[in-house]
């Protein structure tokens, strides 16, 4: 997938343990968000994250760790921020939000997909969008064509978008980010986020092999748009010679 795609940090293997397991040679992270412990794992750490050390409420109440705190349950928080402007519209977007149940897990293992010592749950990939692309693509070839669904409020994007709703509905989901992953790490302006259960690595592995062998390399030579500029320098061309 890194030499296919061209990915600029490794694509992230996602394990839920519960809270006794111990995870030989991880480091074990406090005061982190979840999108941060992803970046860290993004490049090159073995990390593992738990109830105690994650830092960002939301995060903590997707995975089960502990409920919303009232600031955010009644909407404030998101109005404080100046992420919406009503209370009522934060409170049915945390409302709706997809989220583990309390006790489900104990713990959250992440670590670069290349040196993994274990089979993840989950494959979370974060980069440029048009390398997202090709992963989508390959992941419909998976599903014998069938259209691609996401489910995002533009918040959360990490923890709920790319890790709990791949895990609950077992399908690929993809995100544009959110504030706060835009805010607390190296996610570029151009780069989104997408995760996916490991079951489907395979295939998209396949696909991504068959894709690089015309599709995508073409896709990228821009050969249609290179015709048209020579088509339209040529236009050009012809009519500065006319006067």
């Amino acid at each position: 997938m890194k030499a296919i795609l061209g990915l600029s940090a490794s694509p992230v293997g996602v394990r839920f343990l519960n809270a006794e397991e111990a995870v030989e040679g991880a480091k074990i992270l406090d005061r982190h968000r979840y999108c941060q412990a992803l970046m860290r794992a993004r490049h090159g750490q073995n990390v593992v994250l738990d109830a105690e050390g994650i830092s960002c409420p939301a995060a903590a109440q997707a995975f089960g760790f502990r409920p919303l705190p009232e600031p955010l349950r009644t909407g404030k928080g998101l109005v404080g921020f100046g992420i919406v402007s009503e209370e009522k519209v934060a409170q049915e977007m945390f409302e709706q939000m997809p989220h583990l149940e309390k006790g489900a897990i104990g713990q959250i293992h992440l670590f670069p997909l290349e040196k993994a010592e274990q089979l993840p749950d989950l494959v979370v990939v974060e980069d440029e969008v048009e390398k997202l692309m090709w992963i989508v693509l390959s992941y419909m070839h998976a599903q014998g064509g069938e259209r691609v669904q996401s489910n995002t409020a533009v918040l959360q994007a990490t923890c709920v978008d790319s890790t709990v709703i791949p895990y609950l509905e077992r399908r690929l989901n993809f995100s544009f980010g959110c504030y706060g992953c835009r805010d607390a790490t190296d996610m570029a302006s151009g780069e989104a986020v997408l995760g996916f259960p490991a079951s489907y690595l395979p295939d998209i592995i396949q696909h991504l092999e068959y894709l690089n062998k015309k599709a995508l390399p073409h896709s990228r030579g821009k050969h249609a748009f290179a015709a048209l500029k020579n088509e339209q320098e040529g236009g050009q061309t012809v009519s500065c010679s006319s006067l």
